[in-house]
Order: C-alpha cells, then structure tokens, then sequence
C-alpha cells in the first residue's frame, strides 16, 4: 500500500480552494482528480495549475454521447496533458473503441501516456437503486463483470468500479487490466451519498491498483493528518 496509488480528489468549485490543498499536502500525494464542478468552474487554468506543481491528473467528466461526439472530445482532451480521463461504459462498444482509437494514435505521435477508463456502475448505486432505474430485478456485480469485459475488448485500459467488485473484474480482465476504486471512506459521513464504500486498507488488499479518496480529506481540518493515517 502507498501513497503513490492514492489518488485525491479536489471536490471544490474554485482554484483558490484546491490548490491550497494540493500545497497543504505538498509532498504527500503526486496524484489528484479534476471533476466536473472544479472544470467546469476553472477550466484549464486548474489543470496548468496542478502540471506546475509537477501533480498527476485524473480528469473526470465521464464522457457518455454518440460515437462521434466522444471521439472529438477525447481527441480535445489530449491538449490538457492529463493522465486518466474517464467515459461512461454505458455508451456501447462503438463508443468506447472510437474513444481508444485516438489514445492510441496519441500515444504512438506524442509518447502519451494517458490512461483510457470507463465508469461501470457508480458506487452511488446499488441492486435496488438499479432494479428502481430499469424496472426488474438486476445484479450490480454481473453487470459491472460484463462492462468490464467490454471494455477490456474496446481496449480501454481500465474501469472504475467498487473494491467489490475488482476480484471478478480481476479474473475476467486479467491482472494488468486497471481497476480505480472510488467510494473510500475512513470514517462514515453524514448523508453520504455511496452506498458501495469500503476503507483504504480493504481496496487495496481486494486488489485496487489506485484509490480516489475526496470528502474523508476535504472536509478535514487537518487532511494531511487524514492521509498519513489511511493505513493505519
């Protein structure tokens, strides 16, 4: 377990407010993700702001639209010199394969090194919230297996998915195929809003190969005292 796979995530609509953070943690974590508040609140000042500081950038906009649409602004994406960008499984096979085939042709132009992930169900979910969604009975755990194998075979480099789920994604992705793990929380949170939530120690020992912690961290009025104590 180490800091390195631990990624922080700035759940702030100002620059001024995540980069005292980011300072605060210095040297601590390398690692942060840009949502859709913070974006679309500083666009790519935020983002110039963290390559300054030599941080690396997990952008989450979960890009979910046609084909087309999401190849364009994938394309639009590699301009940031960002590191992991996320899209919506749920957008199809077609999406996810044209989405890939400009990180692809990046990498082989440019030597990039951007990681391509797809988001299969949110930790916001869970069986009943998804039986409410389509109107029968569904397992969580056999769908995000099935949009993880999707996307391993569009060849996206990962997904986002619970800590409990990576075991079988693990074992029909393969070892090498990522799993980042939202939802961690060290200490429970009044009306948290994640149903599917697990600690620091028990992602990684379910075999995460990255962690995205936000609120645990942000709301503290110490937050490196947070970090230095996850695997404690």
């Amino acid at each position: 377990m180490s800091l390195d796979k631990v990624i922080v995530a700035l759940d702030f609509s100002k620059s001024k407010e995540a980069l005292k953070l980011v300072d605060e943690l210095d040297e601590l974590i390398s690692f942060y993700k840009v949502g859709l508040e913070l974006f679309l609140s500083e666009g790519r000042n935020i983002l110039k702001a963290l390559k300054k500081r030599n941080k690396k950038i997990f952008l989450d906009l979960k890009f979910h639209d046609i084909p087309n649409t999401v190849h364009r602004a994938v394309k639009a994406s590699l301009n940031f010199g960002i590191d992991m960008l996320t899209l919506h499984t749920t957008g199809g096979f077609e999406m996810m394969k044209r989405a890939i085939e400009i990180v692809e042709e990046a990498k082989i132009k440019e030597a990039s090194q951007l990681k391509l992930l797809g988001v299969t169900i949110l930790t916001s979910l869970d069986n009943e919230s998804l039986t409410e969604l389509y109107g029968f009975s569904i397992d969580t755990s056999s769908i995000v297996k099935n949009l993880a194998i999707l996307s391993k075979k569009a060849g996206l480099d990962g997904v986002i998915a619970s800590a409990k789920e990576i075991k079988n994604i693990k074992n029909h992705c393969g070892k090498d195929f990522l799993v980042v793990t939202p939802g961690i929380r060290v200490e429970k949170l009044v009306k948290d809003d994640q149903k599917r939530t697990v600690s620091p120690q028990e992602a990684f020992l379910l075999g995460a190969d990255y962690i995205v912690i936000g609120r645990a961290v942000t709301l503290s009025k110490n937050p490196a005292e947070v970090i230095l104590n996850l695997f404690k």
